[in-house]
């Protein structure tokens, strides 16, 4: 199996933090896309404070990252969605930025995990992806 590793140049650097922004494992071709959080390519925070508005710009970063490996939202087969200070209050706002995101015959499988926090204290979500494509 060989891996490439993709730094887009649409997303933050992140190899001064120790991982790819995209890693394309072909045989079948899978695309890995590593956590994406409500940065932009600039490290600016977008949503501030608001949960659906950090969701949607994850799941933007998702987007873009699987453009240039070659896929689509619609290729994707999981996602897990890690949500700091998890409470059941917060599903409607989750499901309103995945529904932007993803038509209801191609919703990819989910995991969503409540955690205490992520890398920097301002996250509210970070978003991993698995996509699948023809190779």
């Amino acid at each position: 199996m060989t891996n490439q590793h993709i730094q887009p140049t649409e997303l933050w650097p992140s190899t001064q933090y120790g991982f790819s922004q995209v890693v394309v494992s072909t045989g079948t071709k899978i695309i890995h896309c590593a956590g994406q959080t409500a940065w932009d390519k600039d490290m600016n925070l977008v949503g501030g404070n608001d949960l659906e508005k950090q969701m949607a710009q994850a799941l933007e970063n998702v987007k873009t990252a699987l453009a240039v490996a070659g896929a689509s939202m619609q290729d994707v087969a999981r996602l897990d969605i890690y949500l700091v200070d998890y409470n059941a209050d917060k599903l409607p706002a989750v499901s309103a930025a995945l529904s932007r995101f993803f038509a209801p015959d191609h919703l990819p499988a989910n995991t969503l995990l409540g955690i205490q926090a992520l890398a920097l204290p301002e996250f509210l979500v970070e978003i991993t992806a698995t996509a699948v494509v023809d190779g």
